[in-house]
């Protein structure tokens, strides 16, 4: 007696995971290849030095 199989559910399957290791590779290459996702990197300078505040003089109180 023969036993026929058939193993189209997988056909689908192996499809669906090829995509995704397409997919996945070209999104390797924007990120790896093409040096991240900014592309160049910048100097940035920030001045923090902030001018001294002082508080206002307190008044003296009213009635002494």
């Amino acid at each position: 007696m023969a036993e026929n199989t058939s193993s189209g559910g997988n056909t689908g399957l192996a499809f669906i995971v090829g995509a995704v290791v397409v997919v996945l590779a070209i999104v390797a290459y924007f990120v790896f290849a093409r040096g991240g996702m900014g592309g160049e990197t910048k100097q940035v300078n920030v001045d923090v030095d902030l001018p001294e505040v002082s508080a206002p003089a307190v008044p003296a109180p009213a009635g002494n």
